[in-house]
């Protein structure tokens, strides 16, 4: 294990090198202070984060804009993509250039900022002074026909609204792929245990943070107003930024280690295209063999540990990738307020995890690599589809015996079967330990894998990933929702009674069924090539 806040200095591959760090380096109270700052922000920071995008669509249709539907979901839908597919961005820019600690500081601080000019545009002088008057409907005969055109087709206040939307997503990004190894380093030098443990409430910080939006920014926006709304948003932010800062004399902090992005390019180059690549160096028979650490003699990795880094992430990306249609199948399961239960129901099982499942795969063994829990994670996730299928099934039993009950809601009418929603824990409490099993040994994963000097990119990648998942789910419950498919239902008026959920459901518990089988061979193949990663020993960390 290195010393605390270490970072690897160049040296032969396989050397234990002396490592450099900022940091207290001593009692372990001050590394458990540490980590529960880092907790504590994550939790502040998914409480803003959940406040504005679980209303987004509300915030847009309101009065102050004016937005339709269809404008308001589709900037929701940018914002929440954005947030996730910028994630590698914010990475590699702590890993070059920033470090993590100076990542994260800027990334909240263009948080608040951003975060205030939402809450800024809502007030009257606010929103003129940003976005001009708003134009006035003109009065005109109600469309009888689906082919009527708007007066115009920009929204109000579209481009200040989409820029200040793409900074957060950007702060957010870059605040979530370079807090949660900045985190685990608090607590590194304490052992794999504590490493364990952080990721274990790390994860527990972000599902209680999304309560407390869920309970209490959420019901503030729709019953005070969004005023009130956006101002606990803003204090949230700045109270997270306000105790990053505070904490700063007990957090480890290390420098970038430089850009590897030419000399990775360069390593696929010749491995990818090994008849292009002597082409090119009989050309250039002085420089084209050399990477740029040998041209230039500076601080960072060696070209030996260029070599080793490049062999690191062609083995780890196959393994995140697999893990792309298992969050395809997960961000379908929670819908609409039911988000709340899978929160809650996660909440309960990660300290079960934590004091009473973890310590008991330890003692007898089982279970001993993170791979491996997520293996078991795609299981249930496997067996929570199927469980919500044969649910559905049932249902449309039901609706087609006439078996049915009205319910209200709104100005809405709904026919719904006689089934308790009850029915509905089993599937829920799967998939709440499925996620306990395959996202947090997830983070782990990518942590104590990647490369020391690629920290940041990896873990950014690692959040990319899970929300191209996201993205393709929606892709494929539109293309299902065309003339045809089983998702298209337009004589039900949001009953969804004609579709055929059931078939959806059992369609994503193949998709689970074939990814966990890919995933299972890929982590056999890693694992016969890294020892150590299912033995769980620490050393694998350090990569340079």
């Amino acid at each position: 294990m290195p010393p605390t806040g270490a970072l690897e200095q160049p040296g032969r591959p396989g050397e234990r090198r002396p490592l450099l760090g900022r940091g207290p380096r001593g009692p372990r109270p001050w590394r458990r202070t540490a980590g529960a700052a880092v907790l504590l922000v994550e939790m502040l920071e998914r409480a803003a984060f959940f406040g504005v995008s679980a209303n987004l669509v509300l915030y847009l249709n309101s009065l102050n804009f004016n937005w339709d539907g269809e404008q308001a979901s589709r900037a929701t839908l940018l914002f929440l993509g954005a947030s996730y597919l910028l994630s590698p961005v914010g990475g590699w820019l702590a890993d070059v250039y920033l470090g993590h600690f100076r990542a994260i500081a800027l990334s909240l601080l263009l948080y608040l900022v951003a975060s205030g000019l939402l809450l800024t545009i809502i007030t009257d002088d606010g929103r003129r002074s940003f976005c001009g008057e708003m134009p006035e409907l003109p009065l005109e005969p109600a469309c009888q026909s689906s082919d009527c055109q708007r007066f115009w087709s920009s929204p109000y206040c579209a481009p200040t609204l989409y820029a200040l939307l793409l900074l957060l997503a950007l702060a957010t990004s870059s605040f979530r792929s370079n807090l949660t190894s900045f985190g685990a380093d608090q607590v590194m030098d304490l052992g794999r245990n504590a490493t364990r443990r952080f990721f274990n409430w790390f994860y527990w910080s972000i599902n209680l943070g999304a309560v407390l939006s869920l309970l209490v920014v959420a019901f503030v926006q729709q019953n005070i107003s969004f005023l009130w709304g956006y101002s606990i948003i803003v204090v949230l932010v700045g109270l997270a930024f306000f105790i990053f800062l505070f904490a700063t004399p007990v957090f480890i902090t290390k420098p970038p280690m430089g850009s590897q992005v030419s000399s990775m390019l360069k390593l696929a180059f010749r491995n990818c295209c090994p008849h292009l690549w002597r082409q090119h160096s009989a050309r250039d028979p002085q420089g084209a063999h050399l990477l740029p650490d040998q041209r230039s003699p500076q601080p960072g990795p060696s070209p030996q540990e260029d070599m080793a880094n490049f062999q690191v992430l062609v083995k780890i990306l196959p393994v995140m990738m697999t893990l792309v249609p298992y969050w395809m199948v997960y961000f379908q399961i929670p819908e609409a307020w039911l988000l709340l239960a899978n929160v809650v129901v996660v909440l309960i099982l990660v300290p079960v995890k934590d004091r009473l499942i973890d310590p008991l795969l330890l003692w007898c063994k089982l279970l001993p690599s993170a791979l491996q829990k997520m293996a078991l994670g795609m299981f249930f996730g496997f067996t929570s589809v199927i469980v919500a299928g044969v649910l559905e099934k049932e249902r449309l039993q039901y609706i087609a015996a006439n078996q049915t009950v009205s319910q209200q809601i709104g100005k809405d009418l709904y026919y719904a079967a006689p089934l308790s929603i009850w029915w509905q824990i089993p599937q829920y409490l799967l998939i709440g330990i499925s996620e306990i099993f395959a996202s947090i040994p997830g983070l782990e994963f990518a942590y104590s894998e990647a490369p020391r000097s690629m920290q940041g990119a990896i873990m950014g990648i690692f959040f990319c990933l899970s929300g191209v998942g996201s993205l393709l789910g929606s892709g494929l419950v539109a293309l299902l929702s065309l003339p045809g498919g089983w998702m298209y239902c337009p004589k039900d008026f949001g009953n969804i009674n004609n579709c055929r959920m059931d078939l959806y459901f059992f369609l994503l518990a193949g998709i689970e069924a074939v990814t966990a089988a890919l995933f299972f061979w890929i982590a056999q193949r890693y694992e016969r090539a890294h020892p150590s990663v299912g033995s769980q020993n620490p050393s694998s960390r350090d990569r340079g």
